[in-house]
């Protein structure tokens, strides 16, 4: 792709945006650059991937054909009136912050500007990101698919309408959060029973992974496979009426709303 890509912010969520482009091969690492106010993070995104790195949100503006906005939602106002005389013509402005929405970034940019609004997970730091994403009118059919070869990159990617985008957050953008809590969990309960702790959160870990992949691999419903492995009278579906019993799913899909809530209540503030 003969593109320049710019990062304002490099948090943990651009370092693993950067490493994904950087290994995929899609742009060089010169066509990379990164801001961040903290000499630190850019010392080792440096290091580690040999992009260009700058203090300067302008720099990043002036060198970029898509600019990914990497920051928190309450810095956008300033970041935005910072770098909107020094953007390029055509640029395309990549949001990747919970709440924000497309009319909020016309405001802010202009009617003319190219906005494509994004919800990726850290899980691209291994080539295992989710991200979902919109666009406004003013994004071109080419460059809505520059920007997917970038976060295909990473992962995989969904397009939604920009209705469903506040709901990414609770199923994919902040759902790793519960699944590091659920290893955790099988890993206390396994170091109950006498199991080492590294074994523990190992076999945890691979477990959950294998399931998540025979799910995407194999097309078939959730609760067939997990029909698939209660045998009548056996072990897992004795732990299965455990955990229905404790509202394990209803828990779940409760933390989903709360989480889609905070989206919205951020966006509106």
């Amino acid at each position: 792709m003969d593109k320049t890509i710019g990062f304002i912010g490099c948090g943990n969520m651009a370092r693993a945006m950067i490493s994904g482009i950087v290994k995929s091969n899609l742009v060089p690492s010169e066509n990379i650059i990164a801001s961040n106010p903290s000499d630190k993070n850019l010392s080792k995104v440096k290091e580690e991937h040999n992009i260009i790195v700058t203090n300067d949100n302008i720099e990043v503006a002036k060198f970029s054909n898509i600019v990914i906005l990497a920051v928190k939602p309450y810095k956008y106002i300033d970041v935005i009136e910072e770098i909107k005389p020094y953007l390029k013509k055509a640029v395309v402005i990549v949001t990747i912050a919970a709440g924000i929405t497309l009319d909020r970034m016309s405001n802010l940019l202009g009617e003319k500007a190219k906005i494509i609004r994004t919800m990726p997970n850290t899980p691209a730091l291994v080539s295992e990101g989710m991200s979902a994403l919109c666009s406004n009118i003013n994004i071109t059919h080419d460059e809505l698919q520059d920007v997917l070869k970038i976060f295909e990159s990473f992962g995989k990617v969904e397009i939604l309408e920009e209705k469903l985008i506040d709901v990414v957050p609770s199923v994919s953008g902040s759902s790793p959060a519960y699944v590091y809590m659920f290893i955790e969990a099988l890993g206390d309960g396994a170091v109950l029973q006498g199991m080492p702790r590294g074994k523990a959160y190992k076999m945890a870990a691979q477990a959950v992974l294998g399931a998540a992949k025979m799910v995407l691999e194999t097309g078939e419903h959730p609760g067939k496979l997990k029909d698939d492995v209660c045998s009548p009278g056996g072990t897992t579906i004795e732990a299965v009426y455990t955990l229905e019993k404790n509202n394990f799913r209803g828990t779940v899909i409760s933390a989903m709303e709360s989480c889609t809530e905070k989206a919205i209540k951020m966006g509106k503030n």
